[in-house]
């Protein structure tokens, strides 16, 4: 059975937010007005390489929004992803960032690689990114990987300077006791990550995407691919210091070349803007993008059952008063919680 499901009502999740002090208690209604009489006309959306699928949801939100939305042109720009489309944001620079739920997590609370609190308001909740341990069947004939652990002394990839997926591996790493230094670390992105791997310069490597991703599924189309299991308690260690990842099970045959359910985490992406974004854009925004997300779902099919409005209940910082309007006028009651 897949282990990513969560409740699809508004109240699941809250616990966690309620507990990790990630949103204010205050019980204030979304203003009607916007909260900013700054008018915006061009929407830069920043994403994540060419090569993850960040880069074409953002593109399908730009195109949605450009035909849907009055007076404004958006357009998807190519980022590093995660932590570096939040500093686009709060600096400006973009006005919309699709980023991961613990980097958000991280910027709303001044942690991590987030020296200060960053003021988010979440418009979206989209789909969960899989954390994905990759070696060659290969490599793993040679020298066994059968617990994530088992990496120690590797040579491994943790993902790009700067992105979500070298944050989620530091976040992995160190809830299991491990740091960078166990491994003879490279920072590369996934297509370099797959090419180094065949090339016999890496033993393993993180993704942080979701299933399906297509740099693993060419990866294997040349090279039988092993997914490095989370053994049990590894994952009750992780999920038990950071409580927005979840459980997940890789089910056996999503790669054709492994045959067996495969136990990792997950954690949510999400669309962000800085506090300061127009309530009544904000609003229009999300309303587009939700009566529009069939052209989201071509682009990337596997996030189809994710990208209704139950999910904003896993968001990891406080939803936008532009969002909350929509939700309320589509009969989904927002919690206290969720509130900024």
């Amino acid at each position: 059975m897949r282990q990513h499901r969560l409740h699809r009502t508004l109240g699941a999740g809250i616990a966690v937010l309620a507990t990790s002090a990630v949103l204010l208690a205050a019980c204030s209604q979304p203003a009607e007005q916007d909260s900013t009489d700054e008018t915006i006309s061009s929407i830069s959306i920043a994403t994540g390489t060419t090569g993850g699928v960040y880069f074409p949801v953002g593109g399908a939100m730009a195109e949605i929004l450009g035909n849907q939305v009055d007076g404004i042109t958006a357009t998807a720009e190519a980022t590093g992803a995660s932590v570096e489309n939040i500093r686009l944001v709060s600096a400006g620079d973009s006005e919309i960032a699709i980023s991961q739920g613990d980097v958000v997590y991280q910027a709303y609370n001044g942690e991590g690689d987030f020296g200060e609190a960053v003021d988010l308001r979440v418009l979206m909740v989209l789909y969960p990114n899989v954390y994905h341990a990759v070696s060659l069947q290969s490599i793993h004939d040679d020298s066994p990987m059968e617990c994530f652990s088992d990496v120690a002394g590797s040579r491994f990839s943790v993902g790009a300077p700067g992105s979500g997926n070298e944050v989620a591996t530091r976040l992995v790493f160190e809830s299991l006791g491990m740091s960078f230094d166990d491994v003879d670390v490279q920072r590369y992105a996934y297509v370099e990550t797959a090419r180094a791997l065949q090339e016999g310069q890496l033993d393993a490597g993180s993704w942080v995407v979701g299933e399906g991703h297509g740099t693993l599924r060419e990866l294997e189309a040349t090279d039988a691919i092993h997914l490095i299991p989370m053994c049990p308690q590894e994952v009750e260690m992780v999920t038990a210091e950071h409580p927005f990842y979840t459980m997940h099970t890789i089910a056996g045959g999503t790669y054709s070349t492994v045959e067996e359910d495969v136990d990792t985490i997950a954690l949510w992406n999400v669309v962000v803007v800085d506090a300061s974004f127009p309530d009544d854009l904000a609003y229009e925004v999300v309303k587009a993008i939700y009566e529009n997300v069939a052209l989201i779902n071509q682009v990337y099919e596997p996030g189809e059952e994710y990208l209704v409005l139950d999910t904003l209940a896993n968001s990891p910082a406080p939803l936008h008063p532009g969002a909350i309007r929509y939700a309320e006028e589509q009969g989904i009651d927002v919690p206290a919680e969720l509130r900024p």
